[in-house]
């Protein structure tokens, strides 16, 4: 029964997930959802948004980087199976997105805006090149250990899990990170951006540059010799640059 229930808690989380993450798309592009990054909801004062905005944006970069520590893991799976680790951190970063979407303070005034039809074009062009490198990316390496559903599936199998191996196909040639560059491109690529829209690239952006030398260090633990050569010869974020 507790390998049926960790199934059923894998799944609902992955359904979380996959629901933040339709849900961000309309939110960061304006479109479709009740509640985009540009309004409704903007409030009188500038001041007590920008702080809003950047507690929220805060509170998910300290979860979503602390539960990924291989320190913090260590003591958390003394309470949370280790089955399910995984998908707890997935659910709670899912969870932490809707409080963002829910609680967000549009802040609508323009800092710049492309009005060139052509231009227009290719940067939803960019937008969702964005998402689309987020999502192909995540396959590219192991999408289901990635969110939680093959460590899950492990369990009720009665089989060990193990890491997934270091695979460096397709876009991880090109760059070593291409799924936060996904996100980058898709949360700069804007015709329209506004002081609320420019406060969440660049905060986004700022914890991403961060996080990733977090996530090198442990990798460099965890993978050794072959990663560090990998690092020597494909860039971080950039392609087709040198170290």
């Amino acid at each position: 029964m507790s390998k049926i229930l960790a199934v059923l808690y894998g799944v609902a989380a992955y359904v979380v997930f996959l629901a933040s993450f339709l849900y961000s798309i309309g939110f960061v592009g304006g479109f479709l959802v009740p509640k985009t990054i540009d309004g409704p909801g903007a409030g009188p004062d500038m001041l007590p948004s920008l702080i809003v905005d950047a507690v929220l944006l805060g509170l998910f970069a300290v979860q979503h980087s602390v539960m990924a520590r291989p320190a913090f893991k260590a003591g958390w799976t003394r309470i949370v199976p280790k089955s399910v680790e995984r998908t707890t951190y997935v659910l709670l970063s899912s969870l932490l997105l809707f409080l963002i979407f829910w609680q967000w303070r549009p802040i609508p005034d323009a800092v710049w805006s492309v009005a060139n039809d052509a231009g227009r074009m290719a940067l939803w062009a960019l937008f969702w090149a964005g998402w689309l490198i987020v999502l192909l990316s995540t396959f590219m390496i192991s999408h289901f250990d990635l969110f939680g559903l093959r460590q899950v599936m492990l369990n009720f199998q009665g089989k060990p899990y193990s890491h997934p191996p270091f695979m460096t196909r397709g876009l991880y040639n090109l760059v070593r990170h291409p799924i936060m560059l996904g996100f980058i491109i898709a949360f700069w690529a804007t015709p329209l951006m506004t002081v609320g829209h420019l406060l969440f690239a660049a905060l986004t952006t700022g914890y991403i540059l961060i996080a990733l030398q977090l996530e090198e260090k442990d990798l460099l633990d965890a993978l050794g010799e072959a990663y560090r050569t990998y690092r020597s010869r494909v860039p971080m974020l950039i392609p087709w640059t040198k170290r």
